[in-house]
């Protein structure tokens, strides 16, 4: 329940970030799919359905997956929903594209973070992501789809890690998208990565977490889990040189590790100052372009209509632009005696001020 409510609680401040009209929420289960067949988890889902569809519309709420949800979980319960209501209707986002998905949706997350990033190098820095040495934690959708973007765009991804422990690459080459499409492969078939052949390219790291297995990094994105992220291991990355840590998971920094980062920022006046600063942006604002994509699925839905992968690609470039934009400017704004602003703050005031501010026109909060 903790982790529901922490969740729930993000996901409206985060959503109002996408500038999209959404509210929040999370639910969930506490039905443990390791080691279920596949059979398993679809009368799981039917079960499932059979009292959640009381619950949802395409007009009252539109869940999405998230830890333990995929794709196939979510077609599952979007047929157990078309059976037990007798409708078609955008009831779930995440859908196959056959059947009323968007493109982009899986990569959605990932792809966001790194143009969220790339705001961030650019803005504050004049650069970008060639040449640069990536942290990655976690090797799932989110992580997988950064990785690969970054390659794109000419960064070296040097950290993959799951729950059982850490790859760190040991030359200059960093992870290929063809080891990326390995590593998607094994966690399909819900593996560990211990399972993926190193060639004797990477370290395996048992029970580790990459942040302090490295001397030297420029970023750091954990993509994982909530609270992956340690207040020393928030100084070894410092240390290491990383500049900018951005969320690809919920929460992944403890308050302790955000305190090191913000630290950081707060010893500046001035962005020509390059070492030790580092500069740290919250999950519900790097991380938001998965729900951006399922209100853009959700709009495709209400229209009957299918937008190219090109289309909804550069409205996600967009959504993520105007997130780093409104977090930066709202930042400057609360900023205090002339300093660097924080894109926490930015991120938290924005929120809550969008938030606040329609409650209060509805007349629900005096």
């Amino acid at each position: 329940m903790s982790i529901l409510k922490f969740l729930g609680f993000e996901q409206i401040f985060k959503n109002a970030l996408t500038g999209l009209m959404m509210g929040g929420g999370k639910g969930g289960c506490d039905f443990d799919p390791k080691g279920k067949s596949d059979n398993e988890i679809r009368k799981f889902c039917y079960a499932f359905m059979l009292e959640l569809s009381r619950h949802i519309g395409d007009n009252t709420d539109v869940p999405a997956g998230d830890i333990g949800t995929g794709g196939r979980e979510i077609g599952y319960m979007f047929g157990a929903y078309k059976k037990y209501r007798n409708e078609f209707a955008g009831i779930l986002t995440g859908k196959g594209g056959s059947w009323g998905g968007s493109f982009i949706r899986p990569e959605a997350t990932g792809y966001g973070l790194v143009y969220y990033v790339t705001e961030m190098l650019k803005d504050l820095d004049n650069t970008d992501w060639q040449g640069k040495r990536v942290l990655l934690s976690g090797s799932g959708n989110v992580a997988q789809y950064a990785a690969l973007k970054i390659i794109e765009l000419g960064g070296l991804v040097i950290s993959l890690s799951d729950s059982t422990g850490s790859l760190i690459a040991t030359d200059d080459k960093g992870f290929t998208t063809e080891d990326i499409e390995t590593i998607a492969q094994i966690k399909l078939e819900r593996k560990s990565i211990k399972e993926f052949k190193t060639g004797g390219r990477f370290d395996y790291h048992e029970g580790k977490r990459p942040w302090t297995l490295v001397s030297k990094a420029d970023i750091a994105l954990p993509s994982a889990t909530q609270n992956e992220v340690s207040g020393e291991e928030a100084e070894a990355l410092i240390k290491a040189g990383v500049r900018y840590v951005a969320e690809g998971s919920n929460m992944g920094s403890t308050q302790e590790a955000i305190d090191v980062f913000e630290a950081s920022r707060k010893s500046i006046t001035s962005l020509d100052k390059t070492e030790g600063i580092c500069f740290y942006a919250p999950g519900k604002a790097a991380n938001c372009g998965g729900v951006a994509v399922s209100g853009l699925e959700m709009a495709q839905n209400s229209q009957r209509l299918t937008w190219s992968s090109e289309e909804v690609d550069a409205k996600l470039k967009d959504i993520m632009v105007t997130c780093y934009k409104t977090c930066w400017e709202t930042g400057k704004e609360y900023a205090e005696g002339g300093a660097i602003p924080s894109l926490v703050a930015g991120a938290n005031i924005a929120g809550f001020i969008k938030v606040a501010n329609a409650m209060r026109d509805q007349g629900e909060w005096w």
